[in-house]
């Protein structure tokens, strides 16, 4: 309390404060009644003291009689020319004890001191968050009412801070970009801009997480990153009550329940809801891929693509599961992981079978169950995906987004203009591994392999002409006759065979023992029992044979099988000579008799 003296006569009965004049005592004792006595006639707003008033009344009057000598900027009062006037000077009166740094306000001052103490005064009635000022606390808790006051003259957007609303305006409307970047030429519209880009060529960082030691260019990013380590996400979603950590990420998620998406592809007309997925996309036009790994210099369209395939590198697993503590490369794959903690399964009304993730479900009804979601209001056709809608919807507009930069021809989907593209180039990654042919499509490879694969058996052969053969084993077609005898043959080469039957005609001579043979395969063969050669081998005992009818009858022996049965009594044996020398037991004919049966 304050001692009442002949200088300061008049003294507060509540406080004990002392004052010079009743004028001053009248104006404090306001302070603890408050007594609003003077009101604006345009807004209604109150105030204690007339002068207040009268600054506050230049706001709609636009008067601003406090002009600044340097650069004539004009002040509504003469605190504010006072603060201005440091920015020319640089004059810094308050100066933190403890780290030395200095401020032109005192109100810059006081919330500095706030960074040393860790105090936070004001604290938000709704979610419990503390913050070092008032004005952060009110800026906050609009995020809670949704109040919006701050209007833009141009489009009518509202914003809850003035300091978005004006970067809004610069950003938007006047394209003025001031703040110019001497290292690369960028240019920003608002100076918190150009000083966080600043430090990209610094690399400075001076936010440091107390908790996990990351350090940031901004406290703003701070502030974000520390709500990883608490799990707050003060901004929620009034449709299904889904809650995020910014601002930015509510806005993103709005998107998904509005359908609104704001960023268009100047090229093909697309829109998305989010710029970084129209950046993504304009890629697929002009298939830029500028991010380069330093070790195999593979290319990435995007830098996180890059940062995905480093980790392939270095093995590194960053994201760690706090039930079981399984690492993963990327928080996705961690959050799907995760699922398979959660009690919430996903069925299939279907089937029944549960999957772990609502996406999954999706997946699991278009594939097994064929869910055609996506209809096309032309025609009435279903896809499965909205990309595939999004085609097909090219079919009747008539639209051909992908051009081809060597001869301007059209395509309505990008992997069709990679297909023409290497009708330029001459480029055929599609490699037959039959026969080596190579092709520019899959599609035509596919084509391509139906010539070797026969489509009863599988069997792959290296021509037509000897598919085409073969498959008359399993259609026992005979196509070739002789016109001697009427034999049938499935293949011309058969029937070429089974003609010197009936000519008698060899042409085919050895040229050691001159034996005529009336084959090249039949020579062949002969040839063998001069040179020793035994081309067939036996991959269970290693015994090798000359004719591969010889080792198809021993490989019977190591398998046991049986394949020429007697109709009489059922006996088996494993050669066709086997049989005949049994029959004999039942018929007692002579051997020339018994051939004239079987003739039969």
């Amino acid at each position: 309390m304050q001692e009442q003296t002949a200088e300061k006569p008049y003294f507060c009965e509540i406080c004990g404060s002392a004052f010079s004049t009743s004028y001053q005592l009248k104006r404090h004792i306001q302070t603890h009644t408050g007594e609003k006595p003077y009101s604006c006639e345009v807004c209604g707003t109150a105030f204690s003291k007339n002068s207040d008033l009268k600054i506050h009344t230049r706001i709609h009057t636009g008067e601003k009689p406090y002009s600044c000598e340097v650069c004539e900027s004009a002040f509504s009062t003469s605190y504010q020319l006072k603060r201005h006037i440091r920015t020319h000077t640089g004059e810094k009166p308050y100066s933190c004890k403890v780290c030395n740094s200095t401020f032109s306000l005192n109100s810059n001052f006081k919330r500095h001191m706030l960074t040393h103490t860790g105090e936070k005064p004001y604290s938000c009635l709704v979610c419990g968050s503390c913050f070092t000022t008032s004005s952060h606390l009110k800026t906050h808790f609009r995020t809670h009412t949704g109040e919006k006051p701050y209007f833009c003259d141009v489009c009518g957007s509202a914003f809850s801070t003035n300091s978005h609303l004006k970067i809004h305006y610069l950003r938007t409307h006047t394209g003025e970009k001031p703040y110019s970047c001497e290292v690369c030429g960028s240019a920003f519209s608002i100076q918190s801009d150009f000083k966080t880009h600043m430090q990209t060529h610094s690399g400075e960082k001076p936010c440091t997480c107390e908790v996990c030691g990351s350090e940031f260019s901004t406290n703003s990013n701070l502030n974000v990153h520390m709500r990883t380590h608490t799990g707050e996400k003060p901004y929620s979603c009034e449709v299904c009550g889904s809650s995020f950590t910014t601002n930015s990420d509510l806005k993103r998620h709005m998107r998904r329940h509005t359908g609104e998406k704001p960023y268009q592809c100047e090229i093909c007309s697309s829109a998305f809801s989010t710029n970084w997925e129209l950046k993504k996309h304009t890629l697929s036009h002009t298939g830029e891929k500028p991010y380069t790994c330093e070790i195999c210099s593979s290319k990435f369209s995007t830098n996180w693509g890059l940062k995905k395939h480093m980790m392939l590198h270095s093995g590194e697993k960053s994201y760690s599961c706090a039930v079981c503590s399984s690492v993963f490369a990327t928080n996705t794959k961690l959050k799907t992981h995760m699922q398979t903690h959660a009690s919430q399964k996903y069925s299939c009304e279907i089937c029944g079978s549960e999957h772990a993730t609502n996406s999954e479900l999706k997946c699991h009804l278009q594939k097994s169950h064929g869910e055609k979601p996506y209809l096309c209001e032309v025609c009435k056709s279903t896809f499965s995906t909205n990309t595939k809608l999004k085609i097909h919807i090219r079919t009747h507009t008539g639209e051909k987004p992908f051009a081809c930069e060597v001869c301007g021809s059209a395509f309505s989907t990008n992997s069709e203009l990679k297909r023409h593209a290497r009708t330029h180039t001459g480029e055929k990654p599609f490699s037959c591994k039959v026969c080596g042919y190579a092709f520019s499509n899959n599609s035509d490879l596919k084509r391509h392999l139906r010539k070797h694969t026969c489509e009863v058996c599988g069997s792959t052969f290296l021509n037509n002409w000897e598919l085409k053969n073969h498959s008359r084993s399993h259609t026992e077609e005979k196509a070739y006759s002789c016109h001697v005898c009427s034999s049938a043959f499935s293949t011309d080469l058969e029937l070429k065979k089974h003609m010197p039957a009936h000519t008698g005609e060899k042409p085919y001579s050895c040229e050691i023992c001159s034996s005529p043979f009336a084959t090249s395969s039949l020579l062949k063969r002969h040839m063998r029992t001069h040179t020793g050669e035994k081309p067939h081998s036996c991959d269970i005992c290693s015994a090798a044979f000359a004719q591969n009818s010889d080792l198809k009858k021993h490989l019977r022996t190591h398998t046991g099988e049986k394949p020429y049965s007697c109709e009489v009594c059922g006996l088996a044996y494993s050669t066709n000579s086997q049989l005949k020398r049994h029959i004999r037991s039942h018929t007692g004919e002579y051997y020339s008799s018994f051939l004239t049966l079987l003739k039969v």
